[in-house]
């Protein structure tokens, strides 16, 4: 099963996503990220960094560009946003049956994970805590499926 979280510059949501999802080891399970309008090779925020250090968690430490070798990897092509599903949707519509929001997928009732860009380490900390609790309710799901 190979997921790919995607926001909007690889620099934030996604790569928390990747490594919280990464830490939980899951047998059969592959991870990466990437953003609709990243740069491939620049850093990821200071602040993401820092927390999945904190709570060691996997850093994927660049960004890069969502491609279609990307789509025809993932299984699952999880946003963080509507707004991201819709364009990914948009530019790849041979794909859209695998690219939903992330918490579309989990069930939750609302589709959008909080943007922490330009946010300091507490609103982080918060998105930080928003990933780890959809995502703990998608490596169940997962493991359901296999």
């Amino acid at each position: 099963m190979n997921i790919c979280f995607i926001c909007t510059g690889n620099t934030c949501r996604s790569p928390l996503a990747e490594g919280i999802l990464k830490s939980k080891h899951l047998e059969g399970v592959s991870v990466r990220s990437a953003g609709l309008y990243a740069t491939d090779g620049g850093p990821i925020s200071t602040q993401s960094k820092f927390i999945l250090e904190e709570n060691g968690m996997p850093i994927t430490s660049t960004s890069r560009r969502f491609s279609e070798r990307d789509l025809q990897w993932a299984d699952h092509v999880l946003t963080m946003t509507a707004s991201h599903r819709d364009t990914l949707r948009q530019v790849y519509p041979h794909g859209a049956q695998k690219i939903v929001t992330l918490k579309e997928f989990v069930g939750a009732s609302e589709y959008d994970v909080q943007d922490p860009y330009g946010g300091n380490l507490d609103v982080y900390q918060d998105t930080f805590d928003e990933l780890s609790e959809q995502i703990d309710v998608l490596a169940r799901k997962l493991m359901g499926e296999q």
